[in-house]
């Protein structure tokens, strides 16, 4: 569990990894960081969100009781190869990326006995990036997602989710990597797809002079960080074409339905919508 001398590290100084800074930091607990960007770190040190930090993290892995790693899922595997051999034996060893099944597996596999590495998801973010927009409010409203697999204490467990408690997170659920992938094609990336499609079918620069709420709504999450969500699409490819493939099915059957006029089941289609848009409200 976690105690108030746990000292955190967050390793990848950007939107999740300074709002996890920050969150922690205002619960008392000494918080230091690592970024190869030396700016994000001044800018950090500025505010008081860590007490202290360094590109390479020279005098820090030591002392982390627990690691947070805020980093893309193409580099988690390599930073821990080269990372591993300066973390102090004990160390909880976690995440943010969004998938989890390319990453997980390799890095339990080549992990130092003596460390643990559970996995964890922060459903949590902004259309913005960098640690200039964090902010530990976006916490309070979202999930927080742990998969643990067998290798996995109960202890570790138990302390991460406790740490989603320690971040005001609203809820916390336990998946399986396969469960967490799967889920996460249809709700973020699926979603993801659509904006940005939905940006694409029209170049009219003059859209904004006369858009609605509900444009602006659905197309919130096109403004898109272009890296990063070309890694997390790749590496979960199956299943998002999946979802991608019963999503453009769906689409043709409603589009049949408006060609052949069947009012009656268009609008079946909209109160089996609106229904199961109504739980999202509890």
């Amino acid at each position: 569990m976690i105690s108030q001398d746990t000292q955190f590290c967050i390793v990848g100084l950007g939107l999740l990894g300074g709002s996890y800074a920050q969150a922690l930091k205002l619960k008392g607990y000494k918080v230091t960081a690592i970024d190869i960007n030396a700016d994000s770190i001044q800018y950090a040190l500025d505010k008081g969100w860590i007490d202290d930090g360094n590109s390479d993290g020279t005098n820090l892995l030591e002392n982390a009781d627990c690691i947070v790693l805020g980093l893309y899922p193409n580099i988690v595997v390599d930073w821990i190869i080269e990372n591993q051999d300066k973390i102090k034996s004990g160390c909880i060893i976690t995440d943010v990326t969004g998938v989890k099944r390319g990453i997980v597996p390799e890095i339990q596999s080549i992990l130092r006995g003596d460390l643990e590495f559970i996995a964890s998801h922060p459903m949590a973010g902004r259309e913005v990036s960098g640690v200039t927009y964090s902010d530990p409010s976006i916490f309070k409203p979202a999930n927080f997602i742990i998969t643990p697999t067998d290798k996995n204490s109960e202890q570790a467990i138990s302390f991460i989710s406790d740490l989603s408690s320690t971040l005001e997170f609203n809820r916390t659920t336990t998946l399986s990597l396969q469960q967490h992938d799967e889920m996460i094609a249809f709700l973020s990336q699926l979603t993801h797809v659509i904006a940005v499609s939905l940006m694409n079918t029209n170049d009219n620069t003059h859209l904004v002079e006369y858009t609605g709420d509900s444009f602006r709504d659905l197309t919130r999450i096109a403004k898109i960080n272009e890296n990063l969500w070309s890694e997390l699409f790749i590496m979960n490819k199956d299943f998002l074409l999946k979802e991608i493939d019963d999503f453009l099915d769906e689409m043709k059957r409603f589009r049949d339905t408006l060609e052949k006029e069947d009012v009656e089941e268009m609008k079946r289609l909209f109160i089996q919508s609106t229904k199961r848009r109504k739980l999202f409200d509890k």
